[in-house]
């Protein structure tokens, strides 16, 4: 027997003094109303409602139990309330610096559509790990190598003026290759991680380069104002570079990506970010979403 059911039937009616305004106040069909205040009887033992009168009166018995019924139903409610509530508490989500306003306010709108309300702490790669691990958010899209990922962003070489090749190889940076100054490959912070960083600097070896034409900038706008106004490249994604009016170009001879996944301190919100929004949040960073 749905207890709680049975009493706001009960109360209902009592209220409106008749089972079909008690009914209509419960927002169920009156005979409903009818079978939930006899399945309470039966429960209880004795008669609720004075039958011989066209009234709903409350026989002694049904006046006793009344107070009862009315904490339960307030209780109840107050339940429902408290539940809509923690549903709506934001969750926390720790995220690069290099989704726009626009790509967050997308996802954010996204998640609302499943019952998951985003709270967004914009952060580094270490410092998005370390935020999940001392549990100052809830979650966080985590840097991890691009074959570990769930989701993978390409990764290439921007450039101010238009590349004349469809590929960019490093090996045409070297000195005596270009004329005027050395141009130098700008990693942004979201990229000073081991697996893409590492590879970037075996690259830059390979290639011939001298170790001061990549550099690892302070931050994404000083990385991006070192290739404005210069020949300067910038390691970034294809969405990155268009943001910013670069042209952009794949790096030839090596695979560069970043890679994410979805860290928490709870499995069950991994579960509540991963899978209901991996659409949106590949779109979110500019990504593919690896195959399962």
């Amino acid at each position: 027997m749905d207890l709680v059911g049975c009493c706001k039937a009960f109360v209902s009616v009592t209220e409106a003094g008749s089972f079909t305004g008690g009914a209509a106040v419960a927002q169920i069909p009156q005979p409903v109303a009818s079978r939930r205040i006899a399945a309470l009887e039966r429960h209880l033992g004795e008669r609720l409602f004075d039958r011989s009168t066209r009234r709903a009166r409350l026989t002694p018995f049904g006046r006793d139990l009344l107070p009862s019924a009315q904490r339960l139903v307030r209780l109840a409610e107050a339940m429902e309330s408290d539940a809509q509530r923690a549903r709506r508490r934001p969750l926390r989500l720790a995220v690069p610096d290099t989704s726009t306003t626009r790509d967050l306010a997308e996802l954010e709108a996204q998640a609302r559509t499943v019952e998951v309300f985003l709270e967004f702490r914009v952060a580094g790669p270490a410092e998005r790990a370390e935020l999940v691990r001392t549990q100052e958010v809830r979650a966080a899209l985590v840097a991890v190598p691009p074959e570990d990922g769930v989701w993978t962003v390409p990764l290439g070489l921007a450039s101010e003026a238009e590349p004349e090749e469809a590929v960019v190889h490093l090996e045409t940076l070297r000195a005596g290759r270009s004329p005027g100054a050395r141009r130098r490959v700008w990693v942004q912070p979201e990229d000073d991680v081991p697996h893409v960083r590492d590879r970037v600097f075996r690259a830059r070896d390979a290639a011939g380069l001298l170790p001061a034409q990549v550099e690892v900038a302070g931050t994404l706008t000083t990385a991006a104002a070192s290739v404005i106004g210069s020949a300067d490249l910038l390691l970034c994604s294809a969405d990155q570079a268009r943001e910013l009016g670069l042209a952009w170009r794949p790096v030839g001879g090596v695979r560069l990506a970043r890679g994410y996944d979805v860290a928490a301190g709870l499995g069950d919100d991994v579960g509540r970010v991963r899978t209901p929004l991996r659409a949106a949040i590949a779109r979110c960073l500019g990504a593919d979403v690896a195959a399962d």
